[in-house]
């Protein structure tokens, strides 16, 4: 029988970080665990208290998830996998409720943002509030009992709340997408995939802020035609000015040009720091 592991995640049971819990490990060999927020799913993995993570970093309807960036550098742990995930977003009531008596929306602000369109268009006179958590917004709509509030959120939190689906694929495009990572302890060694299947995610501090030093630090990868797939900025914390960037490059630490890149790379930079080499993720619609 294969192993099971248990997985934090952010929000309620019910959540799109659910979903991808068990897209990714299948429900046989996934336990989900619900934590309130990121900073608790990033220390219950650090300290042991569960085996796995996954944790939303980009979407491409809304963008980066900038907290999870942060933490990534803060915390030991390493990313052993990604996926992809095709987002649905819903409009959920109280059973025999009606769209024109909702009067408050509440949701994630990342929902709140893809599905902008649709609450401009077709719920002006509802106020958008923020919640926590896409699933914990539906919970919130239920335990209420108020027909005047409705949640966005995927069809697992209306099942598993026992809402209604006023109106469904409310997110402002189809094309929306929310890329997952899946952490584990520094010591999990990570699944290897066939050669052009892999990615590195590295952060890196600049050595100095002058005119042409993130482009020396970029050229160690374009010298050896290794593509990029991402690059990120972030504020370093306590020096004004300075940032932090993150990338994502092409192939395996475990690959001799790889790791002359990295190695040049520590020549031109203040530190560096590897994230993770993992098999790009699938996308699951």
């Amino acid at each position: 029988m294969a192993e099971k592991y248990t997985v934090a995640f952010q929000g309620e049971l019910g959540a799109f970080s659910e979903e991808a819990i068990l897209a990714y490990f299948g429900a046989e060999q996934a336990e989900p665990v619900p934590l309130p927020n990121f900073e608790l799913v990033f220390e219950a993995l650090e300290s042991g208290q569960v085996d796995r993570a996954m944790i939303p970093i980009e979407n491409s309807l809304f963008g980066s998830v900038h907290v999870n960036y942060d933490l990534l550098r803060a915390h030991e742990v390493s990313i052993i996998g990604e996926l992809e995930l095709r987002i649905r977003h819903h409009l959920l009531g109280l059973p025999g409720s009606r769209i024109e008596q909702i009067r408050r929306v509440y949701s994630h602000p990342q929902a709140l943002g893809q599905c902008r369109t649709y609450l401009r268009t077709h719920l002006q006179h509802a106020e958008a509030i923020p919640a926590y958590d896409t699933a914990g917004a539906a919970r919130m709509v239920a335990e209420m009992g108020d027909p005047a509030a409705a949640a966005i959120a995927g069809i697992r939190a209306a099942a598993k709340y026992g809402l209604e689906v006023l109106a469904s694929g409310i997110e402002s495009h189809p094309q929306n997408y929310t890329r997952f990572l899946v952490l584990a302890r520094p010591e999990v060694t990570p699944p290897e995939g066939p050669p052009g299947t892999m990615k590195t995610s590295i952060v890196f501090a600049l050595r100095e802020n002058v005119p042409g030093a993130l482009f020396k630090s970029l050229a160690v990868f374009a010298l050896r035609d290794l593509d990029l797939y991402k690059i990120e900025s972030r504020p370093l914390v306590g020096v004004p000015g300075s940032y932090l960037f993150y990338l994502d490059v092409a192939g395996s630490v475990h690959e001799e040009v790889v790791q002359r890149a990295l190695d040049h790379l520590a020549e031109v930079a203040a530190f560096v720091r590897v994230l993770g080499s993992y098999p790009r993720g699938r996308r699951v619609d």
